[in-house]
């Protein structure tokens, strides 16, 4: 399937890996990229060396584009910047922030920028800004949301901007994909469905929680102090929200989620991890390959949008 986003990018389907923290790492970047989307490694908190040490594991594996995507409030964020331009890597996305100050680098070396948004003031401050594309990602996804939905936010985006824009937030199959197509959008992006792929270093457990999860199984918190994060409900979201609810001060709330994510993804904790996921968890019933995975989407989404089923 050509769009814009698979000219731009180079790619063969339009289906992007989202950066996650701890999850995305290079044998899940580079299996979706070799499957024909764009693999991601996520920076996530990490430093300069373990990305730089990733982007080469990645080459290894693959020839085909990849990308990085660069948590802007990483302390090491100017280094990360700097690491992508030397070691060539193709495409990045961004998150918590402003990409703005790094835009002259990584454009001087031809590298295609697409942040990740969750308004349309902040999608068309980025294109203001010479972004190549925007995500756009609604509530419905995993990790850190904002607050509209992605059957609301894509199409509102894609009118208020000329350049591509990728849908992300509750997709995982080629309906989903398919919508986003129909609202506007070139390309999607899908977090959760990957962290079950395989390919995966993610924890059984953590997997395992994803592929029993139903569909009311996923709370927020954080929204008190303007940091709302969605994820599986377990033992540590009770705790916090009771303790959110009670009034405790930002740092209290911090110090019971210090290394929870790295605690599920790692160390398999189900019960005080970070279990992020998006509400599409609940339908997500089996592990497969990323190969299997993508070519599973684009057989049912052209099937849909060709209206054969």
């Amino acid at each position: 399937m050509k769009t814009k986003i698979t000219e731009l990018l180079g790619i063969e389907y339009p289906i992007i890996q989202g950066g996650m923290a701890w999850v995305a790492e290079y044998h899940l970047a580079a299996a979706v990229s070799e499957a024909g989307g764009l693999g991601i490694i996520g920076a996530g908190g990490a430093p300069a060396s373990f990305v730089r040490e990733q982007i080469q594991k990645t080459k290894e594996l693959t020839k085909k584009p990849f990308g990085v995507n660069v948590m802007l409030m990483n302390p090491e964020a100017d280094e990360i910047a700097k690491v992508i331009v030397d070691e060539g890597v193709q495409v990045v996305t961004t998150g918590a922030g402003n990409p703005g100050k790094y835009l002259a680098d990584w454009k001087a070396a031809g590298i295609k920028v697409a942040p990740v948004v969750a308004s349309v003031a902040l999608a068309k401050m980025m294109e203001r800004a010479g972004v190549d594309a925007v995500i756009a990602e609604g509530t419905e996804s995993g990790g850190h949301i904002g607050s509209a939905t992605t059957m609301t936010l894509v199409p509102q985006v894609v009118d208020a901007v000329s350049i591509p824009v990728i849908a992300a937030g509750g997709i995982a199959d080629g309906r989903g994909f398919a919508a986003a197509m129909m609202l506007g959008a070139e390309a999607v992006q899908m977090g959760t469905r990957f962290v079950v792929a395989k390919e995966s270093i993610v924890h059984e457990n953590y997997k395992k929680k994803i592929l029993a999860a139903k569909d009311i199984d996923s709370e927020v918190t954080g929204t008190t102090h303007g940091h709302p994060v969605r994820q599986i409900r377990n033992n540590m979201t009770r705790e916090y929200i009771k303790l959110e609810k009670a009034g405790a001060p930002f740092e209290e709330l911090e110090h019971l989620t210090l290394g929870a994510l790295r605690k599920a993804v790692v160390e398999g904790d189900t019960v005080n991890g970070t279990l992020m996921a998006g509400q599409i968890a609940g339908m997500i019933k089996e592990e497969m390959t990323c190969a299997e995975m993508i070519h599973e989407i684009m057989e049912q989404a052209e099937s849909l949008l060709q209206g054969r089923a």
